[in-house]
């Protein structure tokens, strides 16, 4: 099928199933580095609250430990996620330089 023989209608639905308006594809401001950006700065987030938690327990500022708990799995989830998606990256740009051109 060549592609100049697909509807523009066709196209606009495609880019509407992709999740990505004309105007979020024209944003500069919301690009995959500043997303990474916003993720990692969120990631380092929880990590801290985590750790004031642990310290405000361990002190006794605070008595309840599900909250410590709670904030500790988060942090400990994202980051696990985070080295997922890493990982994932990686493998698929090893792939990419295994192909031969």
């Amino acid at each position: 099928m060549n592609i100049l023989n697909i509807p523009v209608d066709v196209l606009q639905t495609g880019r509407k199933l992709g999740g990505l308006s004309e105007a979020q594809n024209n944003d500069k401001g919301t690009g995959f580095a500043d997303m990474l950006q916003n993720s990692i700065n969120e990631i380092n987030s929880l990590q801290q609250q985590s750790a004031e938690l642990k310290n405000a327990l361990v002190t006794g500022e605070i008595n309840e430990l599900h909250q410590m708990m709670i904030a500790a799995e988060k942090s400990s989830l994202a980051f696990q996620f985070t080295l997922q998606i890493r990982n994932k990256v990686i493998e698929a740009y090893q792939e990419i330089m295994r192909m031969q051109v």
